[in-house]
């Protein structure tokens, strides 16, 4: 069943081309959480790539886009080089009396991605862009071809991991090294035979097609083994016992990501838990009965901490407590690890603790509010606390309470947002927006805007900043007090409250003259690297722009934000500005800003 879902969500997203934005968009963070992981918990690479390449192309349409042009500049020359490596190997391999396939290793943009985010490198920087695939036929030959190509090139310290000896949890085996190739660029070189590539490939599908073939031999290093897909036939026994849907996929988002440890009960059965689990994750995964009376725990005959890591090859002892009352702690949430656990210990709390969880709550929202100095009375009433509930998604008020004592939401959030409802904290309004109109407009010295009012001569006139205009926006003008008049765009955020004086609102036009300067804003997106903000810099001056301000943010997905702002006399030249910026090297967009807004 896992496996027709993962190829009928495969089938769905090579069509979501033809679909909305937001409905693709929606689909494609799901696969990248769920079905994507689940591939590669299952082996199925060749679906987990495709699954990812086309969620990433949905969800960041153009930085896709540039990783797929910075590759794709790069490949004649990876390609020349990637064929004198591969015919060098051939050479050595076959002086060596080993048969074997010699093949490039294809790229995938999200993996690339995902390594300049992880690893916060460039894009130049990734080595396995050079990586080619040696297939042979057994697993003797496997380390053969290793030794013969370490003595040609010499391998790179800490880039070799035998995952033949030591496979992945999906079976998943191969020999992994990297090298200084020709030219001293590095070189992911990946060797395994061909029965390894078809499990790498197709993961469960490929283990279940062949297992039961003849002549093959279970056992060795190159053969997976049965307890291989433990984590799968335990999944199903989780989801059997899970009632609430989406607390079975909550918890699936982490447990197809985590790492996985394994330890002994004191029968000498082996289980296996999320690492960095502790004795309470281990109690949990016995039952959950055993994990709710846990008082105590015994690792490797010495009694330890509920809150320490066990270790691979752990022989592990609980010891329970047989009170009526006996429950879990509250601080057990913190450390935990396994999802299966965290759901309990939540699960016994908000059924057999709920009381508790209220007064608990009240407590805290009291203690948090005194300590801001607010008025109790006025702000706790049960209509105020209603709406905060309805907000937060409580079905009452002892929902409330009840999830500010589980740590559900804060106390903080809920006392801000009391406040809110009471009007505590009103938004200063800006000059514009003054409620007192003057009997005549002040005649001070007139400002070359490029703008006039119709209808009126000298009248000192101003370009809002709030969404700075520049021609042909369609603007209108509001008569401020002592301010002359000030110009918005007509869709500014501004206007709305603008109009509800429409005796102040005055016609306006365009009229730029020689001497007319705009302010105009822009901001820029990239994928980080070195001298990016140089490079935009340098075209920005290249292109006689005289930059007043200027922000760079970079957020953890390697995506820099450039802001800038600068003055121009001819706003027709800001398409050739923005053109020029977009052509540098790893820019995927740059359009203007008009306060919040965009505008292309």
């Amino acid at each position: 069943m896992l496996m027709i879902k993962l190829a009928d969500r495969l089938h769905n997203a090579r069509t979501w081309r033809f679909v909305s934005a937001e409905s693709s968009a929606r689909k494609a963070r799901e696969t990248l959480e769920i079905f994507a992981p689940l591939a590669h918990r299952l082996g199925m690479n060749t679906i987990k790539w495709e699954l990812e390449d086309l969620s990433f192309a949905a969800l960041y349409p153009k930085v896709y886009e540039e990783i797929v042009r910075m590759v794709g500049e790069r490949t004649p020359e990876r390609e020349k080089s990637l064929s004198v490596i591969r015919n060098q190997i051939t050479e050595d391999l076959r002086a060596a009396k080993i048969k074997a396939t010699i093949t490039g290793r294809p790229k995938h943009y999200y993996s690339i991605y995902q390594k300049m985010i992880v690893r916060d490198k460039d894009f130049d920087d990734i080595n396995d862009l050079m990586g080619v695939r040696v297939l042979v036929d057994s697993v003797r030959d496997c380390y053969a071809a290793l030794g013969t190509l370490h003595s040609r090139w010499n391998p790179l310290p800490g880039r070799f991991k035998d995952y033949i000896a030591m496979p992945k949890f999906n079976m998943y085996q191969s020999l992994h090294t990297t090298v200084i190739g020709p030219g001293g660029k590095p070189v992911e070189i990946q060797i395994r035979t061909h029965e390894m590539h078809r499990r790498a490939e197709y993961g469960v599908a490929a283990h279940w097609k062949y297992k039961d073939q003849p002549n093959r031999t279970a056992t060795g290093p190159g053969s997976p083994r049965d307890g291989d897909m433990g984590w799968l036939r335990s999944l199903v026994d989780w989801q059997q016992e899970t009632s609430d849907p989406g607390e079975f996929l909550d918890s699936l988002r982490f447990e197809i990501n985590a790492r996985e440890v394994f330890v002994f009960t004191p029968k000498g059965e082996v289980m296996a838990l999320p690492a960095g689990s502790t004795p309470v994750d281990f109690a949990y995964a016995v039952h959950t009965e055993v994990g709710h009376r846990t008082i105590g725990a015994r690792v490797n005959g010495k009694l330890v901490p509920l809150n320490s890591e066990l270790n691979h090859g752990d022989w592990v002892e609980i010891f329970t407590s047989k009170a009526e009352g006996a429950g879990p702690s509250q601080d057990w949430q913190h450390f935990v690890k396994s999802a299966r656990a965290r759901n309990k210990i939540r699960q016994w709390f908000s059924k057999e603790r709920r009381e508790e969880a209220i007064d608990r709550g009240k407590d805290l929202l009291t203690k948090a509010m005194r300590k801001q100095n607010l008025p109790l009375q006025r702000l706790m009433t049960h209509d105020a606390l209603a709406e905060v509930a309805e907000h937060f998604k409580y079905v009452d008020i002892s929902g409330l309470y009840a999830g500010v004592g589980d740590g559900h939401t804060s106390a903080q959030s809920v006392m801000e947002r009391l406040v809110e409802t009471l009007g505590g904290n009103e938004s200063p309004e800006d000059d514009l927006t003054e409620v007192s109109i003057p009997t005549q407009v002040s005649k001070t010295k007139y400002a070359d805007s490029g703008v006039i009012v119709r209808g009126v001569g000298d009248v000192w006139v101003k370009l809002a900043r709030c969404c700075t205009p520049v021609p042909p926006d369609p603007i209108l003008g509001f008569v401020t007090r002592g301010s002359g008049v000030s110009v918005h765009r007509t869709d500014c955020t501004n206007v709305s409250d603008l109009k509800d004086q429409p005796d102040r609102i005055v016609e306006v036009d365009w009229a730029p003259t020689q001497s007319s300067v705009f302010l105009v804003e822009i901001q820029v997106e990239a994928l980080d690297r070195k001298s990016l903000l140089s490079d935009v810099t340098r075209i920005l001056s290249e292109n006689h722009v005289n930059i007043l301000a200027a922000s760079v943010h970079t957020s953890n997905d390697r995506v820099a934000i450039s802001k800038f702002a600068f003055e121009m006399g001819d706003p027709k030249y800001l398409s050739h500005v923005l053109s020029a910026v977009r052509r540098i090297d790893g820019v995927f967009d740059v359009y203007r800003t008009t306060g919040n807004r965009r505008r292309s």
